[in-house]
């Protein structure tokens, strides 16, 4: 663009599009290959990359001391996510007969192989097609820092980090009720997973290396080394207690993996708020637009303003407000659609309320390229609607707006003076809340993203939820 033209007059539908394709975070993830990879080609490259189709697939590493439950959990999540897991001894059963024999020898002596030599083996494995097509999980690595540093430097950089937690006391007892299945390998537990059958019983043996001394020894290790690896991983790391029932523990860490993160994309809000009338949506845009310096726009106040600017348009209007007749969808899209193309709007995002009231006018405005990327409806109790509504008064005198319960007049004499407002009567607010639930469903399920929340609370807390959902990233469309 040239930069003698700002400011740029941007359509609409450039960040929409943007936004809804995830294109900033596409090639957030093609530069960081660049980096990483450096190929001497990078068009080729970066072509094999997008054809891939792999920058969503589960890229996980599961830590935790001996005892907690890694193993199981990691299981269990591979399970769910279809994806593939990869422990120490998976990629040494499949590497072992290939490996020089000083390697085969240092392993059945330590259990472990060189560094050089494991990464080595899981950039291979990594590199495989179930990998590359469906994702990775890493059981129990990295687990010192020297192996986290070649990990990353190599380009291996997991999406989430799990490490389980417990104390020590009561990793040792579970250490040794553990039990193996020497013809399956399954383990057991002589207190929390005791197998029924009695032939399998029988053949259940003690697994080395599970005695108190030794599970202290490995305690200590792992202590030494975990507080070295978690600095690695600050912003994709969560700490689970594994002293809860597994179950437990499976659900937060799925919970966990299946998070997006916050995306560091450009991103102008554009927040439509829906709700029966008394539902607050008039202070929560006003808030909206006091921090995030939105404009608030509420289509009869729009209205009243396109009239007092005395444009075409507003004689239109005029005439209709003049004679109680409704104000055709038409003509109200025409209004919404010039003031949402103005330059604040597109510059520093919009908060709209009043407008979409039925499905008819979420689709007009859904053809105008005005299309909202977070959408909120404050659900309020019909009772609580009535007490908010039927008993706000307003004295003629001064101006001074109150409410019989929550902002009684001061004095008699203010009180005796007090109007109300004829669309604030009861049978007036019920006409409303009955249109506006008659609709309501038909609004949910066009705008299938959108946020439900209890708005018969204090207001501050449905801010916070409402701010909640601007901050979070859009949903991802699962293919």
């Amino acid at each position: 663009m040239d930069a003698t033209t700002a400011p740029h007059r941007i359509p609409p539908e450039m960040p929409q599009y943007g936004e809804e394709n995830h294109v900033f975070e596409m090639m957030q993830a093609m530069l960081e290959q660049l980096l990483i990879h450096k190929p001497p080609d990078p068009i080729p490259f970066l072509i094999s990359h997008l054809q891939q189709n792999n920058d969503n697939v589960p890229r996980i590493v599961i830590l935790g001391p001996p005892a907690s439950g890694k193993t199981t959990i990691a299981m269990w999540l591979c399970k769910h996510l279809s994806s593939n897991l990869i422990t120490m001894d998976s990629l040494v059963a499949k590497e072992f007969p290939f490996l020089p024999a000083a390697a085969q020898a240092y392993y059945q002596k330590n259990k472990q192989v060189p560094n050089l030599l494991l990464i080595r083996m899981i950039r291979r494995r990594l590199a495989q097609e179930d990998c590359v097509q469906r994702g990775w999980i890493l059981d129990g690595i990295p687990e010192t820092r020297d192996q986290t540093l070649m990990i990353q430097t190599c380009g291996i950089s997991p999406r989430h980090v799990i490490v389980l937690s417990a104390p020590d006391t009561v990793l040792i007892e579970r250490n040794l009720g553990k039990r193996i299945d020497p013809k399956t390998g399954e383990i057991y537990h002589t207190t929390f997973d005791w197998p029924p059958d009695f032939e399998i019983q029988s053949r259940l043996q003690i697994p080395e290396g599970i005695s108190e001394l030794e599970t202290a020894q490995r305690l200590l290790e792992y202590h030494r080394n975990i507080v070295r690896v978690i600095p690695s991983y600050p912003r994709i790391l969560k700490v689970i207690s594994a002293d809860q029932p597994c179950v437990d523990v499976f659900y937060q860490a799925l919970t966990f993996v299946q998070s997006n993160r916050r995306s560091n994309a450009p991103f102008t809000p554009r927040v439509l708020l829906c709700g029966p009338r008394g539902s607050g949506k008039s202070l929560q845009a006003a808030l909206l637009a006091q921090k995030y310096g939105l404009v608030n726009i509420c289509c009869g106040q729009l209205l009243k303003e396109t009239v007092a600017d005395q444009s075409k348009l507003g004689e239109v209007i005029q005439d209709y407000l003049e004679k109680h007749w409704t104000v055709p969808d038409s003509i109200i899209m025409k209004m919404l659609s010039q003031r949402l193309s103005q330059q604040d709007c597109l510059q520093r995002g919009w908060v709209l309320h009043g407008f979409p009231r039925d499905l008819d006018q979420a689709h007009l405005l859904a053809s105008t390229g005005h299309k909202p990327n977070r959408v909120f409806f404050l659900n309020v109790p019909f009772d609580s609607v009535m007490e908010r509504l039927t008993l706000r008064r307003t004295d003629p005198v001064t101006g001074e707006r109150y409410h019989l319960m929550y902002k009684p007049p001061p004095t008699m004499e203010v009180q005796g003076r007090l109007l109300q407002n004829p669309k604030d009567s009861e049978e007036q607010v019920k006409l409303k809340v009955d249109l506006y639930y008659r609709s309501s469903a038909e609004l949910e399920r066009f705008y299938g993203e959108a946020i439900t929340l209890n708005g018969d609370q204090d207001p501050y807390t449905v801010f916070e939820y409402i701010e909640s959902g601007i901050i979070n990233p859009l949903p991802k469309k699962v293919p």
